[in-house]
C-alpha cells in the first residue's frame, strides 16, 4: 500500500486549522470489497438498520451500535491505520464511541441537514468537544451520489444550536443562512477506501442521492479517553480502544461470489 498508514505533522496543523483531513486509499480495494459484502449480507447491519428522513420527507438510512465484537467492523474499528490516527488527532488515548453504516441509496438516499455531531453528543452528556470520527468511503463519493460537505473551518465556532428538521437534528437553520458564506464550502469527494478524519463540532452535511449510483459509508466514532460522560446510560467504552492487527479485514474475505 502506497498510502503512508500514518499522519504527518503537516496533516495534523491542517486538521486544527480546518476541522479535517482526507487520507486517500487508506484501505485497499480488496479490504473494501470485504466490507461491501459485510454491508450487503452481515448480521450485524440487518438488525441496526433505521431510516430518517430530512426536511423534504426523503429518508435515508443507517445501521449503528456502540460495542465492539468479534466481527469485520470491529476489525475496522480497532484498526491500527484508524486507531493510531486518532490518537494522534487528540493528542491522547482514545476510547471507542460507535460505528454506523450510512446508506445513501441510488436514486433515494435522502439528504442529511447541517449539523455538528457534538450538537447530538453534548446532549449525551459528553463534557468536552473532544471527539473525532472517522469517515471511510465504501462507494466512490461524488456531488451528483450526495457526498459529505463540510465548512472549512467551522469547528472552531464552537456547539451551535440544534433543532428538529424533518426526523434529523440539525443546527438551526436561520443560523446556517447567516454563517455559511463566512466558510469555505467543500465538496468532499472520495475514493473508495479513502477516509475523512473530521472534528466534532465541523458543520457537515450532504445532498439527497440523484444519481444510479449507491453512495454508502462506514463512520467509527471516537472519545477521549478522559473526556467524561454524564449521567448513568454509558454510551461510550470506558477503556482504551484495542488495537487489532493491521491486517484483520483480509481475514474476513475475499467475499464469496
Amino acid at each position: 500500500m502506497d498510502t503512508p498508514a500514518y499522519l504527518d505533522p503537516d496533516n495534523v496543523s491542517d486538521f486544527h486549522r480546518n476541522g479535517f483531513v482526507l487520507v486517500e486509499d487508506l484501505f485497499s480495494e480488496d479490504e473494501v470489497r470485504i466490507l461491501i459484502d459485510a454491508v450487503e449480507t452481515g448480521a450485524r447491519v440487518a438488525k441496526n438498520t433505521r431510516a430518517t428522513e430530512d426536511a423534504s420527507g426523503r429518508a435515508s438510512r443507517l445501521s449503528i451500535w456502540h460495542e465492539l465484537g468479534d466481527d469485520i467492523w470491529t476489525a475496522v474499528s480497532t484498526c491500527p491505520r484508524i486507531v493510531n490516527n486518532i490518537r494522534i488527532l487528540l493528542g491522547e488515548e482514545v476510547a471507542f464511541f460507535h460505528g454506523k453504516v450510512m446508506f445513501k441509496d441510488a436514486h433515494e438516499g435522502g439528504a442529511w441537514e447541517w449539523h455538528q455531531d457534538y450538537g447530538y453528543w453534548y446532549n449525551q452528556g459528553f463534557v468536552f468537544p473532544r471527539m473525532i470520527s472517522a469517515f471511510v468511503a465504501l462507494d466512490r463519493c461524488t456531488r451528483e451520489n450526495g457526498c459529505l460537505r463540510v465548512l472549512r473551518g467551522s469547528h472552531r465556532l464552537g456547539r451551535l444550536d440544534h433543532v428538529k428538521v424533518g426526523t434529523q437534528t440539525g443546527t438551526d437553520p436561520a443560523r446556517i443562512t447567516e454563517i455559511e458564506p463566512l466558510f469555505d464550502r467543500i465538496n468532499c469527494e472520495m475514493s473508495p477506501g479513502s477516509v475523512l478524519f473530521f472534528d466534532c463540532n465541523l458543520l457537515h452535511s450532504s445532498t439527497p442521492n440523484t444519481s444510479s449510483r449507491h453512495r454508502r459509508s462506514f463512520i467509527i466514532c471516537y472519545n477521549a479517553l478522559g473526556n467524561p460522560q454524564l449521567g448513568e446510560r454509558q454510551t461510550a467504552d470506558q477503556y482504551p480502544c484495542p488495537v487489532g492487527p493491521d491486517d484483520a479485514i483480509s481475514r474476513y474475505g475475499p467475499p464469496q461470489r
